[in-house]
């Protein structure tokens, strides 16, 4: 591991602590037994996929398991060994000289395979490239050979090029003796078939709001804690962070206010959302916001494909709302389409880089025209 702490970390929320300083995760339990259970019955797999929507203690248990396989004896099976007692849990006292090591990012048994910083540029590359993975082979020859274990996490794997990805299956295809390789993944679906097949999956569920609420005050961030605010994150902590960092609930609400008028729009208000993403270094803003369309279409969608509101409103009347616009097969499908089509055509805009007020204004007047569809 690096100890490099001035330079930014990929894996890291802004605002929050980096997942190895956490030290309790909330509403995982079953994911953690999960690995227990191997743990205890000895079938410790080489490698480990942890699964789940981005922000839910994925990386967090991550470290957690690297700390717990690091402080924790190996049973040698001799004659005269005791049977040891089955682990209940990962907690590792933070005293624990492993547990101190990996603190200070010095733990030679640890390897973290993440996106590298770019001297030229002064800043964080954009994918984990094949040289990354590469270092594994001197971490693996200059890490400990007296029958310790060897932890390598990488976040994320979605994160790997194609060369970085094959290197990292070649390991997976022939692991070091007593290696456990950690791929924290929030699209499986984009891994390579070979490397999921290769690994025994971990799945994390969203947070619901308690866990949530606890997860947050653990942070010692300043975030709304609200069951509004878990349902509009999806139950992701980091999600909730950057909502709250740039002001997601108001944004909300200000769309489900612009559009509780439909099939009519109020022109000002239109023109008072496309300010946001208009605004000077408002670029965060402007990602959200789209992020924030596609997901009151989704919702509404969702609505009119079940028939009932979602159990917690994000935005007050959201519920309501979603009932008018979508009450029957037609104008379900109708929304389903036309949020593909939006979603598809603001990621184009963004990366032609069209102006963003404009990109805003189409996407509105395009939710409009399907309000006022019949039937």
């Amino acid at each position: 591991m690096s100890g490099e702490d001035d330079l930014p970390e990929p894996d890291r929320i802004e605002g929050a602590p980096h997942p190895r300083d956490t030290r309790t995760i909330y509403g995982q339990d079953a994911a953690q037994a999960g690995f227990l259970e191997a743990f205890n019955a000895d079938r410790l797999h080489h490698g480990w996929l942890l699964t789940g929507p981005k922000g839910v203690g994925k990386a967090t248990m991550a470290w957690q398991i690297a700390r717990f396989l690091l402080a924790t004896p190996k049973d040698d099976g001799g004659m005269f060994s005791d049977a040891p007692m089955a682990a209940q849990s990962l907690h590792i006292d933070p005293e624990h000289p492993v547990a101190r090591r990996i603190a200070a990012g010095s733990e030679p048994g640890l390897f973290a395979v993440r996106r590298p910083y770019d001297e030229k540029t002064k800043k964080l590359k954009s994918q984990i490239t094949v040289d990354e993975v590469r270092r594994l082979k001197n971490f693996f020859a200059l890490s400990s050979a007296d029958g310790g274990r060897r932890v390598v996490i990488v976040d994320s794997a979605d994160e790997m090029n194609v060369s970085a990805a094959n290197a990292l299956l070649k390991l997976l295809e022939e692991p070091p003796a007593d290696t456990i390789i950690l791929l924290i993944s929030h699209q499986p679906s984009r891994l390579l078939p070979t490397i999921r097949s290769r690994c025994r999956e971990l799945r994390f569920a969203p947070l619901g709001p308690d866990d949530m609420s606890n997860a947050l005050a653990q942070a010692e961030v300043e975030a709304d804690a609200s069951a509004a605010m878990a349902e509009l994150s999806a139950g992701s902590v980091g999600e909730a962070i950057r909502l709250s960092q740039l002001g997601g609930m108001t944004i909300y609400a200000g769309l489900v206010d612009l559009f509780a008028g439909l099939p009519q729009i109020d022109r000002p208000k239109a023109l008072k959302l496309a300010e946001i993403a208009a605004a000077r270094g408002a670029a965060e803003q402007f990602e959200l916001l789209l992020n924030l369309i596609d997901l009151f279409l989704m919702r509404l969608a969702r609505t009119g494909a079940t028939g009932q509101p979602p159990l917690i409103e994000a935005a007050q009347g959201e519920g309501d709302l979603f009932l008018r616009l979508a009450p029957n097969a037609y104008k379900t499908r109708k929304w389903a389409e036309i949020a593909a089509e939006i979603t598809s055509r603001s990621r184009h805009g963004q990366s032609v880089n069209l102006d963003p007020a404009a990109l805003v204004l189409d996407t509105v007047w395009k939710i409009q025209e399907t309000a006022q569809l019949g039937r």
